[in-house]
């Protein structure tokens, strides 16, 4: 099949209205084109001076940065997630009203295993951080990144640091797994590297657009199953321009239904992720509002993208995923990916919202 730098840009939307890619959907998607380099993407998003308008998450253009992270998901995950938490970072520092560094920036918030740094107070406002954090994807071309630690009295605040402090060191190898490879993923040490607060304290999980962050992720799985959908759809294009020539049989009513099924699940996930950025832009999904719909758009994307990717294989088979590199790699990509959620525990979360909700806000938390 042709690589991505070899036919125009296929954007992905979340409904009517903008067909034509965005400027900054052209220039990701072409630094993408280059599987398994993701230096052409960093650089792009590190110079500033490239004038890519980025929409940030709340600021009346959501539905256009998901749409812009499921277009260059399409392409390669990889790059989107690369271009993912950096959006976060520049949305979370936006609302904290911390002005922005130059780089590729990191959101590092992970407390896997207990481990998460210590915080003390630094010269002046400064706080400086000393311990470990896990799960720091992108360490190694990011300047900057956002990162949570713990005061003393236990309260979390989130930091932004400078990730060329020589009190930065790796603690933990890269992980060898073939999905996202490109995306190396490693845990941190941080000893006396100072940070500026981003928020006071707690603010990072008490803010509004908590919740919003995971949505925007969820869109980038949208983008993969994309991917992975269109090459059955081309697939079944090629056999039925085949059979119009007399040169086989066409598409049979099983890959037809498996056709069908698949823009199903895509429309359902679409409609889904332009309704929640809607609301996400008319200020509807508060934090705990916004908590609820995260859990049930990232739990219903998750469900959809794995019969998405289950549908699609039973219908095409093993060539594919033997014969063409772009869409095993986006399999074993999404596949990765998807695992960020929870499955039963976020699910047990969403039920525990519910049940807990003051009566009074109850019905703006369950429709039914």
């Amino acid at each position: 099949m042709p690589r991505p730098a070899d036919q125009p840009v296929q954007p992905v939307r979340l409904g009517p209205g903008r067909p034509e890619p965005t400027a900054a959907e052209r220039a990701l998607v072409a630094a993408a084109a280059t599987p398994g380099d993701l230096t052409a993407v960093a650089a792009l998003l590190d110079d500033a001076g490239t004038g890519l308008d980025l929409p940030l998450t709340g600021g009346g253009r959501t539905r256009e940065q998901w749409e812009l992270l499921a277009t260059v998901a399409a392409v390669d995950l990889s790059a989107a997630r690369t271009v993912e938490p950096h959006l976060d970072a520049l949305s979370i520092l936006d609302q904290a009203g911390v002005p922005a560094p130059a780089g590729l920036l990191g959101v590092y918030a992970s407390e896997s295993g207990g481990r998460t740094p210590a915080l003390r107070p630094g010269e002046g406002s400064e706080l400086v951080l000393d311990g470990e954090k896990p799960w720091c994807s992108l360490a190694d071309l990011c300047a900057h990144a956002v990162v949570t630690g713990r005061q003393d009295d236990g309260t979390r605040q989130a930091v932004l640091v400078d990730l060329r402090h020589p009190g930065v060191t790796v603690s933990d190898a890269a992980w060898p797994a073939l999905g996202l490879a490109p995306v190396t993923t490693v845990g941190l040490r941080f000893e006396a590297v100072p940070g500026v607060a981003v928020g006071g304290p707690e603010w990072y999980l008490r803010r509004p657009g908590f919740a919003w962050g995971g949505i925007g992720v969820a869109a980038v799985w949208f983008g993969g199953a994309v991917h992975v959908a269109r090459t059955l759809r081309t697939s079944l294009e090629r056999r039925a321009d085949a059979a119009s020539q007399g040169r086989g049989p066409g598409p049979d009513q099983a890959a037809q239904a498996a056709l069908g099924r698949v823009d199903r699940l895509l429309h359902m996930m679409a409609g889904l992720l332009a309704r929640a950025a809607e609301d996400v832009d008319a200020g509807r999904l508060d934090h705990d509002l916004g908590l609820v719909e995260a859990d049930r758009v990232r739990g219903t994307v998750e469900r959809a993208c794995t019969e998405v990717l289950d549908v699609v294989g039973r219908a095409t088979g093993p060539g594919p995923l033997a014969q063409d590199a772009a869409h095993a790699r986006a399999v074993a990509d999404l596949q990765v990916y998807l695992r960020q959620h929870h499955g039963d525990r976020d699910d047990a979360r969403l039920g525990a919202a519910l049940l807990e909700a003051d009566p009074a806000v109850r019905a703006g938390l369950q429709p039914w």
